[in-house]
């Protein structure tokens, strides 16, 4: 389905250019992969031609699969083709002006052309603009004063490509028509040359060596660069990026019926020739902590690295069907306003309001006005219409009673006021407004974040990837649980336990398995790792003693920072970066690795993904417990809330893992000493507010 080889050409209609390059002549582009040549300038149509013809042949020859767009429209508006030549097949068109089109370096008919075929149908026109001194019969200089409505001025895929104009405009700012004119003849001489191995999409079936496309080279919004002529930029990034597509995407841009009108190649699908964006590496110094820190503060820390991290995936664009649990890379925009017109609230009967106190009788109009099926007039004064939920207001209705509150027949209601006007109706846009930001850049979509954004109209979002994070055990003492272990073995808990969190996270996480305590091993893991993920977490190894190879790895890199934090449970954090890979090691004690990866690395790891900080939420409540703490340390104990009072586990060890399902949240203690009674009020920061 995809092409070896795209050729792109910016086509004119003009004469000879001269033998220096210049803008509003022709160019092409030939790109392979994703990678453009040097654009060719080509000074008149006779020379292009030639070029063309070669370029093909060559590629052909070697086996290679061509595309070739031409900026030029290949068709014009539906009727045109059957009125010159009896038969809607714009292909026999192109060989109808190819009998009829003059052409030289230095002159050509295609003026005299317009007119003649304006003098075929009534009125003036189709054709306008004569860029010639002398007049010529039949061809207005201008579009003023054109009558002839034979024919639409614009084709389909016009008036859905921002800015294109009509191709029956043969002259002035941004026209095609006098590309078009001198461009058929020129494709149907490679039709007849090349034959069966060449097709023209869309009007036949892409499955030919050689396909001929319609293109439009500002259908991307977006800055050109590397060259000084704006149309060789222009050819260079359009064959780069049609080259560059796979066959999934070249499945979806070709998927399109036969239409006499054709369709500018990739129009409607430009997210897919637009790359993913790609955010620059983080610093290699990133992590470093300011000289002399050697007990950091947990809020200290958890600052540096709000302000060093910024997100690592690329974006993408995905439908928004399957976007939930995605973070939004871009502001999303509604495309309409909610609801889009004023609508019933209510099943009921609706009229002009208000209704004063009392009773009220109303005549019925005929028909109803119900969702899908609005009434089509006006509503007299005085009258009142039956309508039902999510129907439009027809005219002359701004306000409706419930059906509950009335008594009907075929002909009337009646019903007791008051009733405010506008009651049980919905104002249009009351809930959104075209236009506005009805979504942030960093949200990670739920399930009603789709229902509010399929509201307004939007069928695709821009997301980030999804974070790749790979968690790695570390330790010869480490055994897979169920596996059978003697007494100097324990079983890996850490890694089950944090690759679950991740996961509840909507991470795409990497089982990296465990390493042993050697570092030429670790060393080829990690190196393996760094291909995979886009961060990493380690447990175990992350202090400063003889086993812990984490550290000493990642100091070899230049990029570590060994912090020892003024937390408990936790202390010693690894940071660093691994072939531009973060690396975040955590103790290996599994209360500390899992307190630790919910205050610093959930946050962090958001950052990396694209969905801003993080920070749990928690409230206060009265303390079950007494405790007395020194100064220094920030503490975090498994605790749960019974009967509205918070209760904490009875051991502070950070082997305890049971701990850990005991608890419902932490209790989160601060740096300074503090003495606490039971009743005394405690911040409790409950798991959910984690997102567990």
């Amino acid at each position: 389905m995809s092409f070896d080889t795209v050729i792109m050409v910016d086509w004119s209609g003009g004469n000879d250019r001269g033998a220096t390059p210049k803008k509003d002549a022709i160019w092409t582009c030939l790109a392979r992969g994703g990678v453009a040549e040097d654009p060719v300038y080509l000074r008149n149509r006779q020379v292009a031609e030639e070029w063309i013809i070669a370029a093909i042949a060559a590629e052909h020859a070697a086996g290679r699969r061509v595309l070739l767009g031409f900026d030029l429209c290949f068709s014009f508006p539906r009727g045109f083709a059957k009125a010159l030549t009896g038969d809607d097949d714009p292909l026999a068109l192109w060989d109808w002006f190819a009998e009829r089109v003059e052409d030289s370096p230095k002159a050509n008919n295609r003026f005299d052309l317009g007119g003649e075929i304006n003098a075929m149908f009534p009125g003036e026109g189709p054709f306008w603009y004569n860029g010639l001194q002398r007049d010529i019969p039949h061809l207005p200089r201008t579009q003023q004063g054109y009558t002839d409505q034979s024919f639409a001025a614009t084709r389909a895929t016009d008036a859905a490509a921002k800015g294109a104009q009509s191709p029956f405009k043969l002259g002035g700012a941004g026209a095609v028509g006098g590309q078009v004119i001198m461009g058929l003849p020129m494709l149907s001489r490679l039709r007849h040359r090349f034959g069966t191995d060449l097709c023209v999409w869309p009007f036949e079936t892409a499955e030919a060596p050689i396909l001929l496309a319609e293109t439009y080279f500002s259908l991307l919004d977006e800055p050109l660069d590397g060259h000084a002529i704006k149309d060789a930029a222009q050819v260079a990034l359009y064959a780069a990026r049609f080259s560059g597509l796979g066959d999934a995407q070249w499945s979806k841009i070709l998927d399109r019926p036969p239409d006499p009108e054709g369709w500018v190649l990739g129009l409607g699908q430009e997210h897919l020739l637009t790359p993913a964006l790609t955010p620059p590496p983080l610093r290699n110094d990133c992590f470093a902590m300011p000289q002399g820190a050697y007990w950091t503060p947990v809020e200290k820390a958890l600052r540096h690295l709000r302000e060093n991290l910024k997100p690592v995936v690329p974006q993408e664009t995905m439908a928004l069907a399957d976007a939930a649990g995605r973070v939004l890379a871009q502001d999303v925009i509604a495309k309409r306003s909610h609801p889009p017109a004023a609508n019933a609230a209510v099943d009921g009967y609706g009229f002009a309001g208000p209704i004063p106190t009392g009773p009220v009788e109303m005549p019925l109009v005929d028909g109803r006005a119900a969702a899908g099926a609005p009434y089509p007039d006006e509503v007299p004064a005085g009258y009142a219409i039956r309508i039902l939920t999510g129907a439009i207001l027809p005219r002359g209705v701004d306000t409706i009673v419930l059906q509950e509150d009335v008594t009907a027949n075929a002909r009337a209601i009646a019903f007791h006021g008051p009733l405010k006007q506008g009651v049980n109706a919905r104002k249009a846009g009351e809930d959104m407004q075209a236009g506005d930001t009805v979504m942030p850049a960093g949200r990670v979509l739920t399930p009603a974040d789709l229902g509010t954004l399929a509201a307004v109209g939007i069928g695709e979002v821009a997301v980030f990837a999804p974070l790749r994070v790979g968690v790695l055990s570390t330790g010869d003492e480490l055994l897979p649980p169920g596996a059978k272990a003697h007494d100097g073995q324990v079983y890996d808990a850490n890694g089950p336990m944090l690759r679950a969190t991740l996961a509840r996270w909507g991470f795409e996480v990497v089982d990296l398995g465990r390493a042993p305590d050697n570092r030429t091993a670790l060393s080829e893991m990690l190196d393996q790792a760094a291909t995979r993920c886009d961060a990493i977490l380690t447990s175990g190894g992350a202090s400063g003693g003889d086993e812990d190879h984490v550290s000493a790895l990642l100091q070899e890199t230049g990029s570590f920072a060994l912090w020892r934090v003024a937390v408990k449970p936790g202390r010693p954090l690894v940071m660093g970066l691994w072939q531009g890979v973060p690396v975040l090691g955590l103790p290996g004690n599994p209360v500390a690795a899992q307190v630790c990866t919910l205050i610093f690395a959930r946050p962090a790891l958001m950052q990396l993904a694209g969905a801003g900080w993080r920070t749990a939420t928690g409230y206060d409540l009265p303390a079950d417990f007494a405790k007395s703490k020194k100064d220094g340390r920030r503490e975090y104990l498994r605790a749960r809330v019974t009967d509205g009072r918070v209760e904490v586990f009875p051991s502070e060890g950070s082997g305890r893992i049971s701990g850990l399902s005991w608890a419902d949240g932490l209790v989160e203690l601060p740096d300074a000493a503090v003495t606490i009674h039971p009743g005394d009020r405690v911040r409790f920061l409950p798991f959910a507010s984690f997102g567990l």
